[in-house]
């Protein structure tokens, strides 16, 4: 089972501080993983983890 919710796009783009029309393009293009539940889409906290890990400017 889940350890950790699944994010709406909603909460991903609230927790980033984006539009959430700007969420759909980084799923859309590839960027960020998600999964499609009939016309929504989910992000699970580890994959949103390592999309903001791929755009940071320094290694942690």
């Amino acid at each position: 089972m889940l350890r950790k919710p699944l994010l709406t796009v909603h909460e991903v783009a609230a927790l980033l501080k984006v539009k959430e029309s700007t969420v759909r393009v980084w799923i859309n293009d590839g960027e960020l993983r998600a999964a499609k539940f009939g016309r929504d889409w989910r992000v699970a906290v580890k994959d949103l983890e390592t999309f903001v890990e791929g755009h940071t400017n320094r290694p942690a």
